[in-house]
């Protein structure tokens, strides 16, 4: 977002737990230190600037890593990708995905985004966050804003209430349910002291206060307001909310209501997003997937895929209230100035399908793949979401700038890299949400880091397969495959079965709920949904029988890998000190010139000239040094972490709280049942 909006506003200093504002927000300069807690109330300004405040504490900090962070990963309000690297998205170990001696609650496995019990300082986590909207939706009416007003507030706030909540239950099931403000704990305070609520209750209240949200917000707001929630954004919160509930997670029985009821809030959300101007994103066409991939950089009305949309500018330090997107400088090279952090997997490459929407393994496929030129006849999205070597990764000075990751021996033996300033570790980048145009320097100091690329939450494009999938779950096939295959024809893929590609599907639900999951992983890829994804359809263990009902291979056992892409010359291995396909002024070019004036007969341009090079001067290996190389290290999920236990931080301070069953605690084994 290049302008201030609501997102952008710094984080206005409000009165929280009685402490006074010390800093001015207005533009009128009013001096907050003055301001009296309940005045707030009373006044509109104030009282938008604390609902303002409140979308601030869930939103990503300056410089997040958006599209693979998330901030239920962290005890403390903060963003992390742990999540996203126990995935197949991107490698390396981390708490979910390693061996431990024992499951038990202190260890760092036992999630600690539950928090810890309310105290008399400030921080931003769960119970802060829940206090400062109770406290707001108790005063809100005490004061004299017009009830217009005060119930566009309010529902805003039901909305992160429920956001919150949910946030809780999708990580322990039930939690506690606290809808009204506590005082801050001094000493052993018995009235805060709240038991966990079963989970039923905790998803009974979510839909509450959702549907209050929905009643009470507009369908759209007007264009200085755009990024708020909308009535719209309630219902698809629900919808996903729902869904979740439906899923064998929660559904282990696979009971035919839950997934009925998923299904009508999920119609609802899309109904009621269509007709306040909502949908999937077409502008300039679907031609190679050029609207799917504009859709991550086109700001307000003319977005309409952007529900519920997290905004960010292009401001520096120096000129305002900053508040940049740090994914464009993590996605671009290290020879640009940028970070190279984020390695997308070959497990993630080999996912995208042929154009004509089978996988790459498929024998009907129209298109036989090569596994020497990958990237030839995929799906549209796989050029809009991977940099591989070779391929165009433009920015505002470089729109011709290509991507080389590929690697020699030198004399001595040693593996040299093209990216002299260094690579990333699975020499393949990730374009999805990068910025043609993007300012950057290839000159040294900080590239990319002025970034205003918004962040989208929740894409229409998953209200259609929330509504496919919930559809699928309560026997609406022919409805469920509709869903993904508005999808697919969106992203420019080639319908020449029938079915864009999953007739193999039709009339399967266990097929067709593979089919959707599947399209999940590629449609959201690096969006932050997949681990939800695999954990609420329990695809992690070796033995998953969802896994093995729909067709999905699961995690555990595996690697995450990436691409090792040599050179050689005449057939055999390229090995010296200088870059073999790199003009050098002394020495000329040691093997052939990687992007010539000129090409050799027959072909016409550089993408051609790209395919000749694989074809004659690159060897492709994968590439198995993401994950630990210590030992037979490999992916392990263990099933008690699809209901994470209460961590050690939690239960030393708040003994009243049950233990999630399958864990123990300093009481003995857990007794709370989060299927309940």
């Amino acid at each position: 977002m290049r302008k201030i909006s609501i997102f952008n506003i710094a984080l206005v200093c409000l009165l929280l737990a009685n402490q006074a504002c010390k800093d001015n927000f207005l533009e009128e300069k009013t001096d907050l230190a003055a301001v009296k807690e309940d005045d707030v109330f009373k006044d509109p300004i104030l009282a938008r600037a604390y609902v303002d405040y409140v979308y601030g504490l869930f939103l990503p900090p300056n410089n997040a890593q958006t599209f693979v962070a998330t901030q239920d990963a962290s005890e403390n309000g903060g963003y992390s990708n742990t999540f996203t690297q126990t995935t197949d998205e991107l490698a390396g170990e981390t708490d979910y995905n390693k061996k431990w001696n024992t499951i038990s609650y202190i260890n760092n496995h036992a999630n600690k985004y539950f928090g810890q019990r309310m105290s008399a300082s400030v921080g931003n986590n769960v119970w802060t966050r829940m206090k400062e909207i109770n406290v707001f939706l108790e005063k809100i009416d005490q004061g004299g804003i017009d009830e217009a007003t005060r119930n566009q507030m309010k529902g805003q706030l039901y909305f992160w209430r429920a956001f919150q909540y949910f946030q809780l239950v999708r990580m322990y099931g039930g939690v506690p349910l606290v809808l009204s403000s506590q005082t801050p704990v001094v000493g052993n305070n018995e009235e805060n002291s709240v038991q966990r609520s079963s989970t039923a209750e905790c998803v009974a209240q979510i839909v509450k206060d959702l549907d209050m949200a929905k009643s009470l917000l507009p369908g759209k707001w007007d264009a200085a307001n755009w990024g708020r929630i909308t009535s719209g954004a309630a219902a698809a919160l629900k919808g996903r909310v729902l869904l979740t509930y439906a899923s064998p997670q929660f559904n282990p029985n696979d009971s035919r209501d839950r997934w009925q009821a998923a299904y009508t809030a999920n119609l609802e959300a899309k109904n009621l997003l269509e007709q306040n101007g909502f949908g999937l994103f077409q502008n300039g066409g679907t031609a190679n997937g050029k609207a799917w991939a504009d859709l991550f950089l086109t700001e307000g009305s003319a977005n309409p895929e952007a529900v519920i949309v997290y905004g960010f500018n292009n401001l520096t330090s120096t000129s305002g209230a900053v508040k940049n997107n740090g994914w464009e400088q993590v996605v671009r090279p290290r020879a640009l100035s940028g970070s190279g952090s984020i390695s997308p997997t070959k497990q993630m490459l080999d996912a995208f399908p042929m154009l004509d929407g089978k996988s790459i393994d498929d024998p009907s496929s129209a298109y036989s793949y090569d596994k020497q030129k990958f990237y030839k006849n995929r799906d549209p999205r796989f050029s809009k979401t991977f940099v591989f070597n070779g391929a165009l990764f433009p920015y505002g000075s470089g729109s011709e700038y290509r991507q080389w990751t590929y690697y020699w021996k030198n004399k001595k033996g040693a593996y040299i890299s093209t990216e002299t300033q260094g690579a990333n570790a699975s020499g393949i980048y990730l374009k999805k949400g990068s910025d043609p145009k993007a300012s950057g320097t290839s000159n040294g100091g900080a590239g990319f880091q002025q970034s205003g690329t918004d962040f989208i939450e929740l894409r229409f494009a998953e209200v259609i397969l929330n509504l496919a999938e919930s559809a699928i779950g309560s026997d609406k096939l022919t409805e469920g495959l509709a869903g993904i295959i508005e999808i697919r024809k969106r992203a420019g893929l080639e319908d020449k079965d029938g079915s864009y590609g999953l007739s193999a599907a039709v009339g399967s639900r266990n097929k067709l709920f593979g089919a959707v999951i599947n399209e999940r992983r590629l449609e959201f890829a690096y969006e932050g949904k997949r681990f939800y994804d695999l954990r609420r359809w329990k695809l992690f263990e070796t033995d998953s029988p969802t896994a093995q009902r729909i067709g999905v291979k699961p995690l555990n056992g595996t690697r995450r890998t990436g691409l090792l892409i040599t050179v050689k010359n005449s057939g055999t291995e390229y090995i010296g000190d200088l870059d073999p396909l790199l003009r050098d002024s002394k020495s000329g070019v040691p093997v052939i010139e990687r992007q010539p004036t000129s090409y050799p007969a027959g072909i016409a341009n550089q993408d051609e000239y790209l395919d000749y090079l694989y074809d004659n001067y690159f060897t492709i290996a994968e590439k198995d040094d993401l994950d630990p190389t210590n030992g037979a290290w490999t992916f392990s999920w263990y099933p008690q972490y699809y209901f994470f236990g209460l961590n050690q931080t939690i239960l030393s301070t708040s003994p009243y709280l049950q233990q999630t069953t399958g864990w123990d605690s300093m009481n003995g084994a857990g007794t709370f049942d989060p299927l309940k």
